[in-house]
């Protein structure tokens, strides 16, 4: 009776110890979801045999608020750092971590007699400089990771700590000539932080799916319009994803259109340990887009809404008819990228009509009180005051989605043309893109103030302005052998009085506040072959000088 009681309490106290001991199991990357701002949704699983407490080695970098498990049992999930069996790597952890629990023989420089042991297993202590002033977070004690973040990482140790017949014996790293490591020398333990899930006592054997949004893995679009004759064009698209995040093997790639709201995306989850409270704390207060906020961060988010037509629009196509949320997932298959690795694709290619113009637009010279544009600010933005005519093509997206703002280059004859940013364009939608300056059309502009209408002085909101009657003049030649349509466009403030040829008058947008009306007139002609043509027009505003 007695044998079999110790031999039940031997085999339960053989299974407790099984089952305190954590399971080393391997995720699966399902499939990323890549955004153009760097950040990338990742799915991943693992099947899990039952109850118990299992270890991942991958641990991730999530984005605050985006980390979830789905599970059929409740799992309880902590993140720490432990030794692992790793390949044995003399560049990288330090050797009282990596050669732990391995039996050598040491031998120490001008000496000939070895020092043989097993290296100890030295947990740390806790070196971790907390700052806990929360009110005002700094950098003191900590070092900082690839992403700019406080990481509480101590420097490697100056000494070996073996376990001998005598004691335990320090030896100084730099006065060590040579190890001999007895038994596998390829594998080595190495401090990593770990993923721990632990299931409840029942758990059955079940799969489990991790998701998360973290920094790393992105992807830049771009066209390629190619003029394959006087009226029709070839339009295709071309994705290039670069991974700094991990390697990916067969995983299924998603290229995410539109531009939800990610409020959260520069701070980093307080489960990463490369966060700490201080620093998460300080990411908080931060505002996605200001100055305090990481800065390549913000030159990713504004590579994303750069010019874009429609506020929230940026993406490689739009959500099908039957949704309402303006984020669609464009796949891409399963592909292979190592981490560092890049990836250049065709997305799609679809035929289109053209039509050939020359746009010739003349920026308002007045700001939003009527005055005239200081110098300093012409030279500081030239782009918004830059009135040359330019060749372009104007037809309809072909595309099955949306065209997302990305660089369109223009090709004839296998010969390059010119470059232009693509704003978004909606299926089906007509764009214009400009080629390049249209050279062989003269144009020129002239404004003035009519000196024979008496200005009037006109008091708005506690300011004072003159009523002033500006008179402008456009002139174009077309000097080459074939007609030309030329698209004019004409932004001015004010009332428009009068305007040769009934162009198209329209209310621009900034205008809505402002003192005076900020209008466009715009005139759609064809041009013969050696024409020139004067269009003339009138306007009053109200100026402060």
């Amino acid at each position: 009776m007695r044998s079999t009681v110790l031999s039940s309490l031997a085999v339960l106290v053989f299974a407790m110890a099984v089952r305190a001991e954590d399971v080393a199991v391997q995720t699966t990357i399902e499939s990323v979801g890549l955004f153009k701002n760097g950040l990338a949704v990742v799915e991943r699983s693992v099947e899990l045999p039952g109850a118990g407490t299992f270890r991942i080695e991958d641990v991730p970098t999530p984005v605050h608020g985006t980390f979830f498990i789905e599970s059929a049992t409740a799992i309880t999930t902590r993140v720490t750092t432990m030794l692992v069996d790793s390949p044995l790597d003399l560049a990288g952890a330090p050797l009282q971590d990596q050669l732990a629990g391995k039996t050598v023989s040491v031998t120490l420089r001008e000496q000939t007699v070895p020092i043989e042991g097993t290296v100890a297993v030295i947990e740390p202590a806790d070196k971790n400089a907390w700052n806990r002033r929360y009110e005002n977070p700094n950098s003191g004690g900590y070092y900082l990771d690839a992403y700019g973040n406080r990481v509480a990482t101590a420097p490697a140790g100056r000494f070996i700590i073996l376990e001998t017949k005598t004691g335990r014996t320090l030896i100084d790293q730099n006065m060590v000539s040579s190890i001999q490591i007895v038994g596998d020398a390829k594998t080595a333990k190495v401090r990593k932080p770990v993923l721990v899930l632990k299931t409840i006592d029942n758990a059955p054997k079940q799969t489990i799916r991790i998701s998360y949004l973290t920094k790393g893995l992105a992807w830049a679009p771009s066209y390629r319009v190619q003029l394959t004759d006087d009226k029709k064009l070839s339009l295709s698209q071309n994705a290039v994803v670069k991974n700094e995040l991990m390697d990916l093997k067969d995983v299924e790639m998603f290229l995410i259109s539109g531009y939800p709201s990610i409020d959260f995306s520069h701070v980093i989850s307080p489960l990463s340990l490369q966060q700490n409270w201080a620093a998460f704390f300080q990411q908080l207060s931060m505002q996605p887009g200001s100055s305090r906020t990481d800065n390549r961060m913000v030159m990713q988010q504004q590579a994303v809404m750069m010019n874009s037509a429609l506020p929230g629009a940026d993406g490689v196509g739009a959500a099908p008819p039957d949704e309402s949320i303006d984020v669609h997932y464009e796949s891409i298959g399963k592909q292979t990228l190592g981490e560092g690795d890049a990836l250049s694709l065709d997305v799609a290619a679809a035929d289109a009509d053209y039509e050939r113009i020359v746009e010739w637009t003349i920026p308002d010279a007045r700001n939003e009180y009527g005055a005239f544009y200081d110098e300093y600010r012409r030279r500081d933005r030239p782009e918004l005051f830059d009135d040359s005519a330019w060749d372009a093509v104007k037809f309809k997206n072909p595309l099955p989605f949306a065209m997302t703002t990305a660089p369109a280059t223009f090709t004839r004859d296998a010969q390059f043309l010119g470059q232009q940013l693509s704003k978004w364009v909606n299926r089906g939608e007509e764009t214009t893109l400009r080629i390049t300056k249209a050279l062989s059309i003269r144009t020129r502009a002239s404004e003035q103030e009519d000196g024979n209408v008496d200005r009037a002085e006109v008091w708005v909101g506690g300011r004072q302005y003159r009523k002033v009657t500006a008179k402008g003049e456009l002139v174009i030649k077309n000097f080459r052998k074939t007609d030309a349509t030329i698209v004019i466009k004409r932004q001015f403030s004010g009332e428009l009085i009068s305007a040769d040829d009934k162009p198209e008058v329209t209310l621009r947008e900034e205008g809505l506040w402002s003192v005076n009306r900020r209008n466009e007139m715009k005139w759609t002609i064809t041009l013969k072959a050696g024409e020139e043509k004067t269009l003339k027009y009138a306007y009053t505003v109200l100026s402060t000088r």
